[in-house]
């Protein structure tokens, strides 16, 4: 194989190089997430992560100098923000179209979760990176969808529902793979925004919708 400018090859020559380039970054977070899915955190190897990403251990452990702060590195610099802050000009059409957005990173996020389930409980850096990179994202989008429609004058700000909206979307996620044995996908989770979290709010479903 060609090493390319500024990545690191397979085999010796690759773990004689401190520096790496952003893209060959990227391509060692995206093969420690995939380990992580794949295996689950207590499974997960240096030995596996090198071999999908071409690269040898010590490569590994210049970088990362534990396996919790490689998967916490990951974590923060992987690409997983799912409810994005839709801006249809309304909060029924925002929600709506959040859920879609969900769907398509359900599966794999749902994933990383159930991977790195009781390690998150032991170690309070995976914790704290789990939060920034799958959490705190979707918590501001979903802020921003609730601010803006409060400014409308849809919902009051005081709306009891609206301290639970982030909580029943999480919920309603991460649960249906436990519960019926299939992720939710946009199908579901739709239905789930027309059905209970819009009337809830005491909003009308967007026409286009029915």
């Amino acid at each position: 194989m060609t090493a390319r400018e500024g990545s690191l090859p397979c085999g010796p020559a690759g773990s004689r190089r401190s520096k790496i380039s952003a893209e060959r970054a990227q391509e060692l977070y995206d093969a420690i997430l995939d380990q992580l899915r794949e295996h689950g955190y207590e499974a997960l190897t240096m030995e596996g992560v090198a071999a999908q990403a071409c690269c040898s251990k010590s490569t590994l452990y210049r970088q990362w100098r534990t396996k919790p702060q490689m998967v916490a590195a990951a974590l923060r610099a992987g690409s997983c923000v799912k409810f994005l802050a839709a801006d249809t000009g309304s909060l029924a059409g925002d929600l709506i179209a959040a859920a879609g957005n969900a769907a398509e990173q359900a599966t794999r996020d749902t994933a990383l979760l159930q991977a790195l389930g009781h390690a998150i409980l032991q170690d309070e850096d995976l914790k704290h990176a789990l939060r920034e990179a799958l959490v705190d994202p979707e918590l501001d989008s979903i802020g921003a969808m609730v601010e803006r429609a409060v400014a409308r004058g849809e919902v009051p700000a005081d709306h009891p529902m609206l301290p639970y909206l982030a909580a029943q979307l999480f919920g309603v996620m991460r649960s249906r793979p436990i519960l019926e044995g299939r992720h939710a996908d946009a199908d579901y989770l739709v239905r789930f925004v027309t059905d209970v979290l819009v009337p809830g709010l005491g909003l009308a479903v967007p026409a286009r919708t029915t």
